[in-house]
Formats: C-alpha cells, structure tokens, sequence
C-alpha cells in the first residue's frame, strides 16, 4: 500500500502500522530498533504481516482513532454486513502486546486471520508450536505467543484462522512477545486492555493546554510524538520506520529509529507550549545523558536508551518498499561531524531554563565542555544538517547553528549569572557572526548559500530569523527567503536543496520529494515577515496533506501526490505544533527563539558595505 495508507500503533517503547486493508505491516520488538516480526512494508507478505480481513470483497472502508487516543477503528463493509477493528497497544511496563478486536456492527461477516511471523527483519522463520491452548512462534531469543477464543491453527509455517462475527460480537486477538526462554506470559483481559489503554490517553491528552483554531491536529501530532517516546529514558525517535525511501525507486533509504540532537530544541518547544512538561524535563535529561563525555565524541543521532554504535547494514533479503534498495539498519551518518548539533544542544539547555525546567547542576559545566572544544573546531567543515555523504564542505546553517551555540552561552551568562568568560565569548560570538555574512552570503545572488564559495540554496537557510541570527527585517534575510521560494518552491512546498544539480554535494543520485519540515519552517517566515495570510495559508495547506487519521510523513510528491521517506516523522510533527502556536498567538516558538538570539547590533554587525 502506499505509506499514507498507514495508520500507527504504539505503547511508548515500539510501534507498529496497520494499513487500511486491516494488515499489520510492521512491528518492531521489543523496541523501535530491534529486529521487525513484521516486515511486509519492505519486502512482501512473506516477509511477515498480520493480516486481519473480510473474506469476500469489501465494498466500503474508512477509519479513525478514538479521539484522544492511539486507539485506531477501521469499518469494513461487506455484502453481507458489517465489522469493525480495533487495533491498540497497550502502553506497558513489560511485554510488548498488540490486540485486535473484531467487532461485528451489522448482520454477519466471514473473516480470515492469516498471521505470518519471520524475525530479524523477516530472515527467521519460526517454529510454530501450540502449548496450553496458545500458538506459539519461536525463533532464537524472541516468541510471540497468540491469544484468541478463535480455533487457529498452522499451515505453511503460518498461523491462519476463519470465523464469524455477528452484530454486537466481540472476538480478541492478542498477540505478546516474550524472551523465549521465560515462561509462558499471563493471558491478557482484551476488554480491560482496552478500557484502561483508553483512559490513558485520554487522561494525557486531557493535559494539553492548546486551546488555538487546530487543537485537533495539534493533539494529534502531539500524541504521535508521545507514541515516538521510548518512555523508560524519554528519548523520542525520528520514525519508528527503516528505508522507506525519498525517491521511489531510489537509494535515498536511511533508518530514522534514532533520537536526534538537532531535533532537541524543536522538540522541546512543542511539547513545553502543550503543557507536557515531564515529557520536556525527560527529552533534556535523556539529552544530557547521551552526550555526556568528550566534546569531541558528540554524535549526530543515538539509540532510544543513548546507544552511540548504530553500524549501519544493508539487508538483503529484502526488496524495499517498492523495490526501493538498499534496506538498511543502523546509519552510517552516526560517524559524522555536523557542528549545527553544537548549536542545538545548547539551545535547548538555554531554553529549558528559560521556559522554567529546574537546572541538575550538570548541564552548565557540559555546556562550558562543549563552548571550549566549538571555540577551535567552528572553523572547520562538516557533513551539515541534511548529511551528505559526499566531501566536507564549510555549510553555512553549521556555522549559523555554531553562532547560535556562543550566543546561547553568553545569555547565559548574562540572564542567570552562570560563571564563564562571557566577553571573550561575545567576541568569538561576533567573530562568527562577521564571518557568516561576509562568506555565507553571495551579493551576486542577493541570498545567503548553502556552503561558503558555492552558488546553491538551501532551505536550511530559513533558520536564520528563526534563531535570531538576523532579524526578519534584514535585507538580506527577505532576499534569501525570496529566493527559496523561487528556487526551491515546489507547487508551493519546498525543498531541502537541488538534488538535480548538488550531486557532487551530497554524492547521491538525484531526485526526493519537497520536505516538510522545511515547508513549516517557510511558514514561520512568512508569519515573521508579516506576510499572516500567507502564513496561514501555506499552514492550511500543509494540514492538507495529512493522511486520514492526521499523520505526516518526512517528504511528499506533489506530483504523485504520494508521501514519500520514514513515516510518521517526528520533525514533521513537531514543526506543524510549532507552527500552529505560532500562528495562534502573539508570541510563538519563532518569536522565542528569535528575540532570545538576536545580536547585540544585528543591522550592522558582518553586513556588506
């Protein structure tokens, strides 16, 4: 199915999606980014899926989720009557359990289960044994054991299952992974799982203090990010998804089940502005934590729990969604320098203490670690914000971002009377700043560049009121961003940057979908600029594309009209909560940001003569 088709399931430590045709897909076990049970998306349904269905043809479909709730309904209509699904997982201190209720609305329907189970990315097939009433899938350390009052049984290393559901019947099916030397795991009550999982989210969702015109959208993208925590160490994944690709066809396929640095101040805004304010004190502890150490060794991305070896392997077996190869595990861009995450980690720490989350006494003497090795190392190139894996270049966001982490210091200093050599590091402060416009900006072009010496654009460069590099009202910061909506404009979404003509940047083949993130990211400009209408717009535009249960993906063909890249994205997620408190109120993340960072003389300060 296509990747909009799906809908997610999640109990804060591992995910799943479920397409529209009732089909588990792909189920990560026991967490985001350990191996997959199910792995149909990239492969087939040999692969493993979990199939819940009508026999017959369906005639009519449409889904939803309980309001408030990760709790999704699919409808299935058929001649003969009517069923419904209800997919949840509950959220859990133990084992990793998914169930699927099959309800029956009116008159009577046939179903078939059909549950194909291949571990490690569907290159173990498993022994099938039934014990105690329940079938049992075994393979190496992991088992999966399935519950149901439905008499199952094996055929071709599979498990399948035909019945009828009368109107007002409930049947369950509950599916449980356990170490598969433990003992066999307590039958799980389907009806009270899904009462207390119900209550659950609706009690976190009753938190949200977002009261704008997009509260629904916003609640949903918000419980998305929360489905996206790993909630033993409150780190948040990108995508609970591997290589699901940028280009159809393509070998633009990177696994997302990290937690990324440069989504830490993003990530905190959005949730500190809904009120989740142990969700935003968690995301900075497990941030102080994962990159505690030599400055020299901060990484770009880390596991769920903090993890630094994320080896990145291509697996074989499996032919990629749509024939998009290669699959790969782990991410080889772990290993690179990108100095924007400088940047955003000290971001992030200045802005949770200016938004009210209690200092630990650890985080100032890190911060200072991290000011001290960015001191020498902000003059040399990086892989920059989007990772090419072609040669260093001297990225003009990474120098940006290097800027924003001097400045943060220094208002540091300054705002809380944190102890540090605050005049030499205002000079070093205006040493970049002078730098940036002076290298960073082509007068030819009348726009700042994506790497110094070049002539390409760059929607990274967006950031720069954002952060409060210059203000919005700079000639030149109007000028760049005219020129990303002439030269990056797609149907009016954007795109990162020129694929077609930056190979020897990124060292890819070209072609990828506008990203949206970056499209958000042009609405905050616009709001910035005045433009409100335009802003508001763009933002209504981008609601727009939102699948029918309210999910976004990382790009989207406005040609094919196709979302495109690992799904749901967290970056797409938290830019359109940030942008709707932006467009809600006087005040939003930009203007934070911005009038937190703005130098000392930012209208003369590195400007071109």
């Amino acid at each position: 199915m296509r990747i909009e088709d799906y809908a997610l399931l999640g109990d804060t430590q591992t995910a799943a999606l479920v397409g529209r045709d009732g089909s588990i897909d792909w189920l990560c076990l026991p967490r985001f980014d350990s191996g997959a049970c199910f792995a149909a998306l990239l492969g087939d349904q040999r692969h493993g899926r979990w199939l819940l269905r009508p026999v017959g043809e369906v005639s009519q479909s449409h889904r939803r989720y309980r309001p408030g709730t990760l709790i999704l309904e699919t409808e299935l209509e058929t001649d003969s009557g009517a069923a419904r699904l209800i997919d949840f997982m509950p959220p859990r201190d133990s084992s990793p359990t998914v169930v699927r209720i099959v309800e029956g609305v009116r008159g009577e329907v046939r179903m078939r289960m059909e549950l194909i189970v291949r571990f490690d990315y569907g290159s173990i097939s498993p022994w099938i044994r039934r014990i105690d009433g329940l079938l049992f899938a075994v393979g190496g350390p992991d088992s999966l054991s399935l519950q149901t009052p439905v008499e199952a049984r094996t055929e071709h290393l599979s498990m399948v299952a035909e019945f009828t559901v009368t109107a007002g019947a409930r049947i369950p099916f509950v599916l449980v992974w356990s170490r598969s030397h433990l003992p066999v795991p307590a039958p799980v009550d389907a009806r009270r799982a899904l009462l207390e999982t119900e209550a659950w989210w609706s009690e976190w969702s009753e938190r949200c203090t977002y009261k704008g015109p997009y509260r629904e959208q916003v609640l949903r993208s918000l419980i998305t990010l929360k489905a996206l925590t790993y909630a033993p160490t409150g780190g948040i994944v990108a995508a609970p998804t591997t290589s699901l690709p940028e280009s159809l066809g393509g070998v633009r396929n990177w696994d997302y089940r990290y937690c990324w640095l440069r989504d830490a101040t993003f990530t905190l805004y959005s949730l500190m502005a809904a009120g989740y304010r142990d969700e935003a004190r968690a995301w900075r502890d497990w941030l102080l934590r994962a990159v505690a150490g030599d400055p020299a060794q901060l990484q770009i991305m880390y596991g769920p729990g903090g993890e630094r070896r994320l080896k990145e392997l291509v697996l074989h077996w499996l032919p990629g969604y749509e024939g998009s190869a290669p699959v790969r595990i782990g991410n080889a861009a772990v290993e690179q320098r990108q100095l924007d995450v400088y940047g955003e980690v000290m971001d992030t720490l200045h802005q949770a203490r200016r938004i009210g989350i209690e200092g630990d006494g650890v985080s100032w003497p890190l911060q200072q670690q991290l000011l001290e090795f960015l001191e020498a190392a902000w003059t040399e190139p990086d892989e920059g914000i989007w990772e090419v894996r072609g040669p260093r270049r001297h990225f003009t966001h990474s120098k940006i971002m290097a800027w924003v982490a001097v400045d943060r210091a220094v208002k540091d200093i300054e705002t809380y009377g944190l102890p540090g050599d605050g005049a030499r590091w205002k000079r070093l402060r205006d040493s970049i700043h002078a730098e940036v416009c002076q290298k960073g900006y082509d007068r030819a072009r009348e726009s700042f560049v994506q790497y110094y010496g070049g002539k390409e654009l760059d929607a990274s460069l967006l950031m720069i009121p954002l952060v409060g590099f210059l203000p919005v009202e700079d000639e030149r910061v109007r000028s760049t961003v005219a020129a990303i909506e002439r030269e990056l404009g797609r149907d009016g979404f954007v795109l990162r940057y020129q694929t077609s003509t930056s190979g020897h940047v990124d060292g890819l083949p070209p072609g990828e979908g506008v990203f949206l993130a970056c499209t958000f990211w042009l609405a905050d400009n616009y709001w910035l600029l005045g433009r409100r209408a335009e802003a508001r717009q763009l933002f209504e535009r981008l609601l727009g594309l939102c699948n029918d249960v309210g999910l976004l993906s990382e790009e989207y063909d406005p040609v094919t009209g196709r979302f495109l890249g690992n799904f749901p994205q967290a970056f797409s997620h938290v830019s359109l909560v940030n942008t709707a408190f932006n467009l809600s109120q006087d005040v939003g993340p930009a203007e934070h940001r911005k009038s937190e960072g703005e130098p000392d003389a930012p209208s003369s300060v590195g400007r071109p003569s």
